[in-house]
């Protein structure tokens, strides 16, 4: 593997983990369509850990204060309303481990076939095109009138199987489960801002397992390794920039523009890709 593949691919995942077009569908096509060799799971895994430091380099300030006040309120005792004023971040934690169930289940079950069965670029664009579809409709549909404060316990279930859907390639996370929050009638903001605090848990404990499956057990070749590091890098830097362009981008534009990406990438892949 060179370097310039690795940055590239850095880029595309970067880029497309966050902003609703599906990082693993674009992971496993373009390098296809370029001509280039499958990277393998391990070097998925050093991508997917450098949007794991994008998410907490952007989010870090909310789960600070998630985490101290949820353990104030069941340690100290100290109920959420005493701690308004900065915020019920708190109350968010039970939500999120609610959210969250569904993926680990559907990942625990079904995460080694989908990773080895799953990765023809014929079977990512169906749900490409799907999702952008839906996306359409969401946006079509939803009222977008309730903030976060205002979601109750089906909703997040509703975003959490969204978020297990996601799993698949080609369905993107942040696609599911934002659009899922508009058909809840979210707010785009407060869908999209749900979202990403509910994915860290899963893309955390998803990206250790597999560093330690493909890392640790099989381990990686000296020569590989500092490609590995720039294609992380790379990962994290524009991860980052995608996920503080999308929360600004939600707040006032639809996302018809991502589900017409999506058509387009499909019929791209039809012209031009041949096994």
């Amino acid at each position: 593997m060179h370097y310039i593949e690795a940055i590239f691919l850095g880029l595309i995942q970067g880029l497309t983990e966050f902003i609703p077009v599906s990082s693993s569908g674009h992971l496993i096509i373009i390098p296809k369509l370029l001509g280039w060799k499958d990277m393998g799971l391990t070097f998925d895994v050093a991508l997917h850990l450098g949007t794991v430091i994008a998410l907490i380099a952007f989010f870090w300030k909310d789960w600070v204060k998630i985490i101290t006040q949820f353990y104030a309120h069941i340690v100290k005792k100290k109920d959420y309303i005493e701690m308004e004023s900065s915020g019920s971040y708190g109350r968010q934690m039970i939500p999120i481990i609610v959210a969250c169930v569904p993926a680990a289940i559907v990942g625990y079950k079904w995460d080694s076939y989908i990773s080895e069965h799953l990765r023809n670029p014929y079977l990512v664009i169906i749900p490409m095109v799907l999702i952008g579809l839906v996306m359409l409709l969401g946006e079509k549909l939803g009222r977008r009138n309730r903030p976060m404060g205002q979601m109750t316990y089906k909703d997040y279930i509703i975003i959490g199987l969204a978020q297990a859907m996601a799993l698949f390639p080609g369905v993107s996370r942040s696609g599911a489960t934002i659009t899922t929050g508009l058909f809840l009638n979210l707010e785009r903001e407060a869908a999209a801002r749900f979202s990403f605090l509910m994915s860290m848990p899963i893309i955390v404990a998803a990206a250790l397992l597999q560093f330690h499956k493909n890392f640790m057990k099989v381990g990686v070749h000296g020569s590989e390794l500092a490609v590995f590091a720039v294609g992380l890098v790379v990962a994290a830097i524009s991860g980052y920039l995608a996920i503080r362009f999308l929360m600004n981008f939600v707040q006032k534009k639809s996302l018809a523009a991502f589900a017409i990406y999506r058509f387009a990438f499909a019929v791209l892949v039809l012209l031009i890709y041949r096994p």
